[in-house]
């Protein structure tokens, strides 16, 4: 059937990437110091137009959402991974194919049979009422857990030694519940956990993943609306819908990796003697004030799932160059989206035609041109369309932790997603570009093509965390997104950030968000031929890119380097 649907995929795109072809010419590319004309010639040779026939493709209602280890998903790896055989890519996935098989586990708890209660060392058990005041998910993908365990309240939960802050010093969580509180200390300091902007120790899935490593068998996470920049009902939704992990992964090992509201924690603190939960909240902000405690009360759970065990694929391609190794570049875009909702009342297919059928039409551009380059680039290209980004970065963390070559040996990763195709834009998004010493390469390069560059909108909402460049950061590899701004030729900053928020409201993860042919895909090309200049550049230059000095992601670029 793999090879049927493949042969279907190339009769159904050829025509319509031809008749596009034909509407509009290649664009010039603007005169950047260092790529050769050869480069120039492949940037130029980008094409707005088939880039909008992969997106029409990818986001009919014949893929059925893309959701992973579904029917939809699958064709639309054989599509991608056909697009990268007709441009002459070469496979760089599994056993000499373009697939990376992702083995998966996803898992729904049945609500109705889930019962979560405190136990005071006196008095009476609390019941909590599943969804209205907590939520969880087994992480291990078994159907049944029961336990009853202390709880250790461990403040932010984070360990953090170049900040000098430990919040698990002087505790033992083995076998325990870790009770935590959402983002990090607050601080202006940009020398201390960055200031306003949020670090990964901010982030609920580092709570999770540094309790599993010490060997907690669940975490309670303390909602607070100001802290975690959304409301509790947005923590409830989350929690749900059916939730993906990685098989095996040794970080996600919880048999309850919970929430619970505000109010609920509060509760908690009063059963156990300690006062008022917001002055608590306060107190483990400040150096030095706060210390782990293990609270008078259990925790009594009965945790029931659905499980599902799956596999997905990422789809790998090569590019060679003048050497194989050592700068390769790698370019990164998810191709999954949400699937279909059984329980939709009318359309219920989530299309994802521009989160992300754009950054795919660019992933697959970008091949194509550096494929049919008249000269080879400095060193190896790769192009990995991952599956499970919805999921949460699962398809690219299985990259990140099986890359096509050594993460040491990988210069720099550029991510495309969700580009709107609305115009041509003058204003470009590189968040976490300035942390790497190629970040004056992108500020040059980014001017020649006459785009500004805009600081983070929001750095408190740890924008950098949720894409799948981080994956790659996280095992040492530079990366960062490559995000349009707001202002477009012809129209001011207020006209694109009306765009902005129309998609975000309207469309951003609704069955709403479908092909439209009267979208303007030449935006999509320029950031594509962008992103082509400044991957040359990064592959050809003198030295590989390395994190600036104290970054948190340059001790794993080190131990990359090592191994």
């Amino acid at each position: 059937m793999r090879h049927k649907l493949a042969f279907v995929v190339v009769a159904v795109v050829l025509l319509p990437t031809t008749v596009f072809r034909a509407q509009q010419p290649s664009s010039a590319v603007p005169e950047v110091q260092g790529p050769p004309q050869g480069a120039r010639a492949a940037a130029a040779s980008i094409d707005s137009e088939r880039i909008r026939a992969h997106v029409r493709f990818l986001s009919l209602d014949l893929l059925e959402g893309r959701g992973p280890g579904k029917r939809g998903a699958e064709l639309a790896a054989e599509y991608i991974a056909t697009q990268f055989a007709l441009a002459g890519v070469k496979p760089a996935g599994d056993n000499g194919t373009f697939f990376q098989k992702v083995p998966l586990v996803a898992v729904h708890t049945i609500e109705d049979k889930t019962k979560f209660s405190f136990l005071p060392a006196s008095g009476q058990p609390v019941d909590l009422a599943y969804g209205a005041e907590i939520v969880a998910k087994d992480q291990t993908g078994k159907e049944l857990a029961d336990f009853d365990a202390p709880i250790v309240f461990v403040g932010y939960g984070i360990h953090a030694p170049e900040y000098h802050w430990d919040d698990y010093a002087g505790v033992d969580v083995k076998g325990k519940i870790v009770l935590v509180i959402v983002n990090e200390p607050p601080s202006d300091d940009e020398k201390f956990f960055k200031g306003k902007a949020l670090t990964y120790y901010g982030r609920w899935t580092y709570k999770y993943e540094e309790a599993a490593r010490r060997g907690a068998v669940g975490v309670l996470i303390i909602h607070r609306t100001d802290l975690a920049s959304y409301g509790w009902e947005v923590v409830r939704n989350s929690q749900s819908v059916e939730k993906s992990y990685l098989e095996g992964d040794p970080d996600a090992t919880l048999r309850a990796a919970a929430w619970i509201q505000h109010d609920v924690a509060q509760r908690l603190l009063t059963l156990a003697g300690m006062g008022d939960l917001d002055k608590a909240i306060d107190t483990a902000g400040k150096p030095g004030a706060f210390h782990a405690v293990e609270l008078p009360v259990r925790l009594h759970a009965h945790i029931e799932s659905r499980v599902r065990r799956y596999i997905s694929s990422n789809v790998v391609g090569r590019v060679p160059g003048v050497s194989e190794n050592n700068q390769a570049v790698i370019y990164t875009a998810h191709y999954d989206h949400l699937g279909i909702d059984p329980d939709a009342k009318g359309d219920g297919i989530y299309n994802g035609a521009a989160d992300n059928g754009t950054g795919c039409g660019i992933l697959l551009e970008l091949a194509r041109a550096f494929a049919q380059s008249p000269v080879p680039p400095p060193h190896a290209v790769y192009f990995a369309a991952v599956t499970a980004e919805e999921q949460g970065l699962l398809g690219s963390q299985f990259l990140g932790m099986h890359p096509p070559v050594p993460a040491g040996q990988i210069t720099l990763d550029l991510n495309y997603d969700m580009l709107l195709p609305i115009g041509i834009p003058r204003s470009v998004s590189l968040g976490g570009a300035e942390r790497i010493d190629f970040w004056s390469t992108a500020q040059r390069v980014a001017k020649g093509f006459d785009l500004a560059l805009l600081p983070d909108p929001r750095p408190g909402a740890g924008s950098y965390y949720r894409s799948d460049h981080f994956s790659l950061a996280r095992v040492g590899i530079p990366a960062f997104s490559v995000d349009q701004g707001e202002l477009f030729e012809g129209h001011d900053e207020a006209w694109g950030r009306a765009q902005s928020d129309d998609y975000e409201v309207h469309h951003y993860h609704q069955p709403s968000d479908e092909y439209h042919a009267d979208w303007d895909f030449r935006g999509n090309a320029k950031l594509a031929r962008f992103g082509l200049v400044l991957g040359w550049l990064a592959s050809g230059q003198a030295k590989a890119v390395e994190w600036m000095a104290g970054d948190e992601f340059e001790a794993a670029r080190k131990a990359s380097r090592a191994q």
